[in-house]
């Protein structure tokens, strides 16, 4: 469309500077017969108030004042002066009065479009209408939103007195994105610095439209910087019987810079108890990031006073460290300890899966390749602890030093194929360990280094020898280990007639002294070995040419390996000492290794054992009647397994002087209907009399089923699933964006997936353990669980969890779940009807982490319980 301006065509792109000044740009021709030469002189001239020039353009068209003054856009408008930029359906723009006007169109649907939009550096706001001096940089907006942070602020009616800085009346401020949000903070009066804060006067929540006037806040403050900084953090309040009413995770959080930040924060109690929580986060780009947390707390429960009375001192520490990929790619450093009191998950969890938590783990990691060498070297640090029985292992330091796998007579440059000697490889590790293991909280620090803690070096050399094959169907493979140990002490044992040691734990008798003697100690040990396996296939096909059946496939993979160990209980080889145990002479073998890091000297008596194992798989192949798309010259067919998995293994010792045969191991494993079967047992071929197992086979003294052996154990388990199959890969793909993208961070089992409507899951296992004497009791344990989920509307999912002991007759940690999910704020019920943890909360809040304590909580502590 063409622009015409005093009557002359011109473009519709126009750059306009100060009328006083000649625009090289204008296109404008002016007619010279009817303009007057100014006489101004040009001192008095005023000094042009736009500072810069103003481009404008639009779709539809532009029209100019007859006096210049004026500039009015249609359809998709633009205009941009310095680093201010505003878009809309119509603008004005008034050069005389420095002002601009913009609105946007309501369309055939009564919806307003091409709305106006304002841009100024980072600040961006959508409106109504707008007017803005350019001069005063002063303006009214009607009907503004503004993203401030993470939040919105909606406006019927905003002043705009600076370049960062609105008064507003009657105004909205939510973290819903919605264009009618479905929860805001109704604010009377308000103040919004832009990227920095916004300061109300008295404020109350809506809730779907529905005021709530409780709680009222007289005043507010949101900061809404797009940078952190430094701040109060505002504690969660709330109430529970046994501890009082309660502020909690209040403090101050310092943005200390680029490259850490420190939070302190503290929980405060009324009855006494009280916590101090330590946070720092850090970073530094293509090198490294972590964060450290520290955690101290003193419960205080009961009366003062009373049997009720008791205080407690837990603490806990957290640290995560990563080395970034690109820092150093033959050398990493990690960490990641998590390190408690045992009882400090039970006594501050928030969470029943910290509550129900019982072991820790800690490593500290150091790795290192030797470029262009087969040499890797690794130093751990690590720890681990149960709470249930108060015990810490720790390993202060582990060092390992391996060599990827040589093959010493291969050559650089060979011609042809790879002989058979070339074929011989070698690799070796060695690992050094200083650990102090199951060791009680409280004696960890007043543990002896020399008596308490363990320590070693050991060495591995495997040797790779050449594999090959017998009638091209039975693959052989022969081997040769050597192992050696090197430890810093041992044991020697002296007999002591009548001496009684009952009372020290480090005697292994009451008549045997046990001293320790300083100095390398090596203990090695080599085994030979060669195993064989092939396949074997069976293949059944039925007589019937029009049955479903096409073909029923058997494979079986027999192996069968023989290993021999010396004996290494011979005197020669030292480990083993012969002790005087009673007056009668009764002689006993102690290791003099015993209770070393790597375990103790290597057995005795020599080791020639046969084993066997036999592993079988069946499935079969049947017309796929579910897929009508093919026709019958076309028809389609599939594999159907019918046993994923079944074997049997044993070894027979062919130069022990008894019990040469051991226990055969039974595993099995399929899947019908869906549902995956898991089942397995251990027949022991020996008899049992009341003195214990006894050297005679079960088929020689009994007939009938236990003639095969004696069930040792026994376990069955299976799991049952049921899902529809409404949303089921859309939830799958949330599910993967979740844990990709960490738009939960956190708990994952606190998400709740609104696209499958329900599922529901059953486990069940049954275990038997046999006696290990004649008479002795057999020992079931049966249980069965139960989980599920249900969507009672698009919005509204409901979920549980709860295992039943059949033979105890009673339910284990149980808990009910019930969720509400409306876009940005959340309902959230949670109940635990009975055991130690019996508690329920009940709490609706929005989901942005900026408006965390605008919720409405009502909830019984499980610490009411105590």
């Amino acid at each position: 469309m063409s622009l015409f301006v005093f009557g002359q065509e011109t473009d519709k792109n126009v750059r306009l500077t100060n009328l006083n000044q000649q625009d090289t740009t204008f296109t404008e021709t002016p007619v010279q017969d009817t303009l007057a030469v100014d006489t101004i002189e040009i001192d008095s001239i005023v000094p042009p108030v736009i500072e810069a020039p103003i481009d404008y353009n639009a779709e539809d068209s532009i029209i100019v004042s007859f006096d210049g003054q004026k500039v009015f856009l249609y359809n998709n408008a633009h205009v941009t002066y310095q680093q201010i930029e505003l878009t809309a359906y119509y603008i004005e723009l008034d050069l005389e009065t420095k002002e601009v006007y913009a609105e946007g169109l309501l369309d055939s649907t009564e919806t307003l479009i091409q709305k106006p939009v304002f841009r100024d550096g980072d600040e961006e706001f959508e409106s109504k209408t707008l007017r803005y001096n350019f001069e005063t940089k002063k303006g009214i907006i009607t009907q503004v939103v503004t993203e401030q942070g993470e939040g919105y602020f909606h406006s019927e009616r905003t002043k705009k007195i600076s370049d960062d800085a609105f008064l507003a009346t009657d105004g909205k401020y939510t973290t819903c994105d919605a264009d009618h949000p479905h929860f805001y903070l109704h604010l009377s009066k308000a103040k919004v610095i832009s990227n920095n804060k916004i300061i109300t006067g008295p404020a109350y929540m809506v809730l779907e439209d529905f005021p709530i006037y409780f709680p009222f806040l007289p005043f507010g403050y949101f900061p809404s910087t797009p940078t952190y900084s430094s701040g109060i953090i505002v504690p969660t309040y709330g109430e529970e019987a046994n501890r009082g009413f309660y502020l909690r995770d209040g403090g101050y959080y310092w943005a200390a810079g680029q490259y850490f930040d420190l939070a302190l924060r503290g929980d405060i109690y009324s009855k006494g108890s009280w916590a101090g929580k330590l946070n720092t986060n850090y970073r530094k780009r293509y090198k490294f990031n972590g964060n450290f947390d520290f955690k101290y707390n003193v419960n205080t429960t009961g009366e003062r006073g009373t049997d009720t009375y008791g205080k407690s001192n837990q603490f806990a520490i957290s640290w995560r460290h990563s080395q970034d990929a690109k820092a150093n790619p033959n050398q990493t450093f990690s960490a990641s300890v998590n390190f408690s009191t045992s009882g400090y998950d039970k006594q501050n969890s928030l969470t029943a899966d910290t509550y129900l938590r019982t072991q820790k783990q800690s490593s500290v990691s150091y790795t290192k390749k030797f470029e262009n060498t087969p040499f890797n070297m690794s130093v751990n640090l690590r720890h681990s602890q149960n709470s249930t029985d108060s015990t810490i292992s720790l390993t202060l330091p582990e060092m390992t030093f391996s060599m990827a796998k040589v093959y010493p007579f291969r050559k650089k440059n060979r011609a042809g194929p790879v002989r058979w000697y070339e074929k011989f490889g070698v690799n070796y590790s060695g690992n050094l360990r200083n650990a102090l293991q199951n060791a009680k909280e409280w004696e960890v620090m007043s543990s002896s280094f020399t008596k308490d803690w363990k320590n070693g070096i050991k060495h591995n050399l495997p040797i790779s020898l050449p594999s090959f094959n017998l009638f091209n169907y039975v693959n052989f493979s022969p081997s040769f280990s050597y192992n050696e140990k090197w430890y810093f002490k041992k044991m020697k044992y002296t007999y002591v007639p009548g001496a009684d040691f009952e009372d020290n734990p480090d005697r292994i008798a009451n008549t045997v002294r046990i001293d320790t003697l300083t100095g390398l100690n090596r203990v090695y040990d080599y085994s030979y070995s060669v195993s064989a396996s092939t396949n074997i296939y069976g293949m059944f096909s039925p007589l019937n040419p029009d049955s479903k059946v096409q073909a029923i496939r058997h494979k079986m993979t027999p192996s069968v390996s023989l290993s021999y160990t010396p004996d290494f209980g011979q005197e020669k080889f030292g480990y083993y000492q012969p002790v005087q145990v009673d007056s009668a002479g009764t002689i006993r073998y102690y290791d003099v290794n015993y209770g070393g890091i790597y375990g103790g000297s290597p057995g005795q008596g020599a080791s020639g054992a046969v084993s066997f194992s036999l592993n079988n798989s069946l499935e079969m192949k049947v017309l796929d009647v579910r897929d009508t798309t093919k026709s019958d010259e076309e028809q389609k067919y599939r594999k159907v397994k019918l046993i994923d998995n079944l074997s049997f293994s044993t070894s027979y010792n062919l130069v022990a002087d008894s019990f040469n045969l051991s226990p055969v191991a039974i595993r099995a494993r399929t899947t019908i209907a869906g549902v995956s079967i898991n089942a397995g047992t251990t027949l022991d071929p020996y008899i049992l009399d009341e003195d214990g197992r006894v050297n005679k086979y079960a088929w020689s003294e009994k007939k009938g089923f236990s003639k095969f052996g004696r069930f040792t154990q026994a376990n069955l388990s299976f799991g049952l699933q049921f899902k529809s199959k409404k949303g089921e890969e859309q939830a799958q793909a949330n599910k993967e964006a979740i844990e990709e993208e960490n738009i939960l961070p956190g708990d994952y089992s606190n998400y709740a997936d609104f696209n499958v409507p329900w599922d529901f899951n059953i486990d069940y296992s049954i275990n038997y353990r046999g006696p290990n004497y004649l008479g002795g009791d057999n020992i079931v344990t049966q249980t069965l669980g139960f989980r599920g989920n249900l969507n009672l509307t698009e919005k509204w999912r409901m979920s549980m969890t709860t295992n039943f002991d059949i033979m105890a007759r009673e339910f284990s940690f149980t808990t009910f779940n019930i969720t509400r999910d409306l876009h940005c704020w959340q309902m959230v019920f949670n109940f635990i009807p009975f055991g130690q943890r019996r508690s329920y909360s009940f709490t609706i809040n929005a989901r942005s982490s900026l408006l965390k304590d605008l919720k409405l909580t009502k909830n019984r502590s499980y610490f009411d319980n105590y």
